[in-house]
């Protein structure tokens, strides 16, 4: 069943049971995200996707918020592009991101979305974190200080994978990943191997030992592939 909702003051239809995110892009708006991404469950932990809802007064995020008949959205204000802004600016001021000597450099989600809002410097205090980088696995290595905590990660490797290696501990701005309960990703058992988690890392933070920065350009429509064709049972 279709329903009929206002994005950015045009009528449009999508089907019941989309988020906001999802009608968007099927009308070919682009609504930017970094913790959102095909094949996953959204958890709306960056942000970045809030829109004004007519009727809320509160902003509300795209991809966890389903549209409903008559819905009034707003994905395209000034007031959202200063939070958009403001948002990115607090990512790079609580890690380490150092573009310039990051293997993720050019093919970062991160960085293009500084691009996009046009953040040219940090109007905040750089926290400077102690961070660690954990490179006890054979063939991955984990950069604490490039983490944004989107979680993907972690969904990737527990929806896709199913092998669940991944998970967020502590709270606040102590909040981090972890391997395993909590110990080195290479004396994690569980791990796979897959490579998948470094495939749907949107910063340099998940990497392969050894990788250039021309490879870490990623194709991520892989892992909703792998999903899709998983649960339509086309390999059974």
């Amino acid at each position: 069943m279709s329903k009929t909702l206002t994005l950015n003051g045009q009528m449009i239809s999508a089907r019941e049971g989309e988020s906001i995110l999802d009608a968007a892009h099927d009308a070919g708006v682009s609504i930017p995200t970094l913790c959102h991404m095909n094949g996953v469950g959204d958890v709306g932990a960056c942000r970045m996707c809030l829109v004004e809802l007519a009727g809320s007064g509160k902003l509300v995020p795209a991809c966890t918020t389903k549209i409903s008949e008559g819905m009034e959205v707003n994905s395209d204000t000034p007031q959202l592009h200063e939070y958009r802004r403001m948002l990115v600016e607090l990512i790079f001021s609580e890690r380490n991101h150092v573009c310039a000597v990051c293997v993720a450099n050019g093919n970062c989600e991160l960085q293009d979305l500084a691009i996009y809002v046009g953040m040219d410097h940090v109007r905040y205090d750089y926290l400077y974190p102690a961070e660690s980088i954990d490179v006890s696995h054979p063939m991955f290595g984990m950069d604490h200080n490039r983490c944004i905590l989107c979680t993907r990660c972690v969904r990737t490797c527990d929806e896709i994978e199913g092998a669940h290696v991944w998970d967020i501990t502590a709270r606040g701005i102590k909040s981090h990943t972890i391997t395993g309960l909590a110990e080195p990703w290479g004396e994690v058992n569980t791990c796979t191997n897959c490579g998948k988690c470094v495939m749907a890392c949107p910063t340099g933070a998940i990497f392969k030992l050894g990788a250039t920065v021309a490879e870490m350009e990623k194709d991520r429509e892989k892992l909703a592939f792998l999903k899709n064709a998983r649960e339509r049972r086309e390999w059974v």
